[in-house]
């Protein structure tokens, strides 16, 4: 049982890592913050179950993406010192996987949510509750600060190591 849960804490450390040093993983959780944030405080999107759901699983999939592809290009640089052709194409292919589900999800995502009455009334809003719409602006500041100040990634590796092995 203990041996289960420390996969937890491995795997939250993982996320954590990605949130870290990723900055598209960053984005990806930002964008999703949001539309699920404008999907559940405000009434604006009339949206089932079911488009929600699927919306909960793109934007997972993505993300699992992303973590998948930090892992494979991380792998593939404590392997190779040098760039060969096949760390290339590994590392090239891994990207294009997340870019193609992240593709997907937009089109997805525009497709469920163009509801042009929903951002009609969106606009009137903010309109009439210009406090609202500073907080909005506040929070996309903020949000670029988050998205595009996050840690490099060099250095933290040989560190995740020791960790790892002391875990064992």
């Amino acid at each position: 049982m203990k041996s289960f849960l420390k996969g937890f804490v491995y795997a939250g450390r993982g996320i954590a890592y990605c949130l870290a040093k990723e900055r598209n993983m960053r984005i990806h959780l930002t964008f999703t913050v949001y539309m699920f944030g404008f999907l559940t405080v405000f009434d604006f999107f009339e949206i089932n179950k079911t488009e929600f759901a699927v919306l909960i699983a793109l934007c997972a999939l993505v993300m699992s993406l992303e973590a998948v592809n930090t892992a494979i290009e991380r792998a593939v640089d404590q392997t190779s010192k040098e760039i060969t052709e096949l760390a290339r194409v590994a590392k090239d292919t891994a990207a294009g996987a997340v870019l193609i589900a992240a593709i997907a999800s937009v089109v997805c995502g525009i497709i469920i949510m163009w509801q042009p009455e929903a951002f009609r009334a969106m606009f009137e809003y903010y309109k009439t509750h210009l406090w609202v719409f500073a907080i909005l602006i506040l929070s996309i500041i903020l949000s670029l600060f988050f998205i595009f100040h996050g840690k490099k990634r060099q250095g933290n590796e040989q560190q995740m190591k020791t960790e790892n092995k002391q875990d064992d």
